[in-house]
């Protein structure tokens, strides 16, 4: 039996429909409630309810519905009856179209260069991702959240309570010796956390509509700043190089140390690397043969004389030969 409690700590295994090969196929379509009901329920489960955990958006669209069928009122409507008008958050909304004209900012993906994202239909991703925020508004809902003056005392432990890295709702992230809780969020373009340190009252919240940097060294320069820790400011040390100097490195590389391969394109005057099964990624030059993808901390060596490329990630040194 799956409880809501399940969904709540992803602990439900139901299965996240925005994981399926087909999806880009449709998320800009608007979808019906019976429509995502009939995709949802027709995934098997990815295991049994409370034996494992993995996020799902499958979860929070289901327990939106739930919420609609108990109060017999739209998601939008008990957003704005329950959340936003109590707490004065004129800039928290259930999201539509994106409009310019509103003030409003499209997002964008980096692979080389900025291209706008395509935009996910609000009607799929319901309390899973439409709806739309900015720092102050999310900052001051955390801060009235956990002087528990939206539920209960009782009810926000619960939602601090982490099995198998969730809480109800909640995500705890570590910074030296503290603790916050918080959530991230992703769709199209757009990525955002927003956490809080409930020791220090503080709340920080840093959203974007398109990212090619690791938003973490952000946030540790931030944090470090307010607490008076060391920090690295951030670096952006691009350089650009010529097609001529770039083609060199072009090729598959493969190691004896971690299985997949990975290719090395070019468009333009930008390398591109891709893993096998994966995504392709920009690489941008800080020398003539040293290249990051700073939004996951990937730095790629060359070594066009021994046609070797060193990957650095995460402190760990892999080694590919070019074949």
């Amino acid at each position: 039996m799956i409880t809501i409690k399940n969904m709540l700590n992803h602990s439900s295994g139901i299965h996240d429909f925005t994981r399926n090969g087909d999806y880009l196929m449709w998320n800009q379509v608007q979808q019906h409630k019976d429509s995502m009901l009939k995709r949802i329920s027709s995934y098997s489960s990815d295991f049994d309810p409370a034996t494992e955990s993995e996020y799902s958006n499958s979860n929070f669209v289901l327990l939106t519905y739930i919420l609609e069928d108990v109060y017999e009122k739209s998601f939008k409507d008990l957003l704005y009856e329950k959340i936003t008008g109590p707490l004065g958050l004129k800039n928290t909304t259930y999201g539509n179209r994106i409009d310019p004209l509103n003030n409003e900012a499209y997002s964008y993906s980096y692979l080389g260069k900025w291209t706008k994202s395509a935009e996910t239909d609000m009607s799929i991703p319901q309390g899973a991702g439409a709806i739309v925020s900015t720092p102050t508004d999310l900052n001051i809902f955390l801060k009235i959240l956990f002087k528990n003056e939206i539920i209960s005392e009782e009810s926000l432990k619960q939602m601090k309570t982490i099995e198998n890295g969730f809480g109800l709702g909640l995500l705890r992230f570590p910074y030296i010796n503290k603790w916050s809780f918080g959530h991230t969020g992703g769709i199209d373009g757009f990525e955002a956390v927003s956490s809080y340190f409930p020791e220090d009252k503080l709340a920080i919240s840093l959203l974007s509509n398109g990212v090619n940097f690791n938003k973490n060294d952000i946030l540790l320069a931030v944090l470090g700043s307010f607490y008076g820790d060391e920090f690295k400011l951030p670096e952006f040390r691009k350089i650009d190089l010529k097609s001529s100097e770039l083609e060199p490195f072009v090729g598959t590389y493969s190691s004896e140390q971690i299985p997949p391969k990975i290719t090395i394109s070019m468009e333009e005057n930008t390398l591109l690397a891709q893993a096998t099964g994966q995504t392709a990624f920009p690489l941008e030059a800080v020398s003539k043969n040293i290249f990051v993808y700073d939004k996951v901390g990937v730095e790629i060596e060359f070594k066009a004389e021994t046609e070797e490329m060193i990957l650095k990630q995460a402190g760990q040194e892999f080694i590919f030969i070019k074949e």
